[in-house]
């Protein structure tokens, strides 16, 4: 039986760009299953103890871009740290992506998500504004009325219950993956990834 990763993260996560194309071909070349649950970090932060990035102390702001650089160069993977459309409102591209998964299965899904990520951090496009969402939709080959259906309650439904279910399997960050019950924060821990997979084979 393919081993399965829950993979958790937030639709505006720096993080989760720069570790989404190699966790893709983790999952691939082991052959796992992938589920795929955005959720809303402003819910699991307060239980966790995480803070939203603007009341972080300045320290850990001007940290966080430095390592966004380093990892940005390290991976060879074009990123503005400090895009035009940021902070921005994550739940609208978080329900497209889930309305695609319900329709299109979990690889569209894992798709769109990626085009979302590129467009927030590489091409600096509001992934809060419905014309891109459509966008990128029509980018992807998937049909424009998935935008509607990510308006409709069983998004919004999903949505809810993936927040829940991270809270519940103690995931405080994103990206977060998930496999049998032990968590993996952070696109930095990929390599414990890999390595759990390849133990599972």
């Amino acid at each position: 039986m393919p081993t399965t990763i829950d993979y958790y993260f937030a639709a505006q996560s720096p993080w989760t760009y720069l570790g989404h194309a190699r966790f893709l071909r983790l999952a691939q070349d082991a052959g796992a299953t992938v589920r795929v649950l955005p959720a809303d970090f402003g819910q699991v932060f307060p239980v966790s103890g995480g803070l939203p990035l603007a009341q972080r102390a300045q320290q850990r702001q001007a940290y966080r871009l430095v390592e966004l650089r380093r990892f940005s160069e390290w991976l060879n993977l074009p990123m503005n740290v400090k895009p035009k459309f940021f902070p921005v409102q994550p739940d609208a591209a978080s329900k497209l992506i889930i309305a695609v998964e319900q329709a299109d299965g979990s690889a569209a899904a894992l798709d769109i998500a990626g085009r979302v990520f590129g467009a927030c951090w590489q091409q600096q496009r509001d992934i809060a504004d419905a014309a891109t969402l459509a966008s990128l939709l029509a980018e992807s080959g998937l049909p424009a009325v998935r935008l509607a259906e990510s308006q409709q309650a069983a998004a919004a439904e999903r949505y809810a219950v993936n927040t829940a279910a991270a809270i519940a399997a103690g995931v405080f960050g994103a990206p977060s993956y998930v496999i049998d019950g032990e968590v993996f924060w952070g696109q930095d821990r990929l390599d414990f990834v890999g390595r759990r997979l390849e133990l599972n084979r």
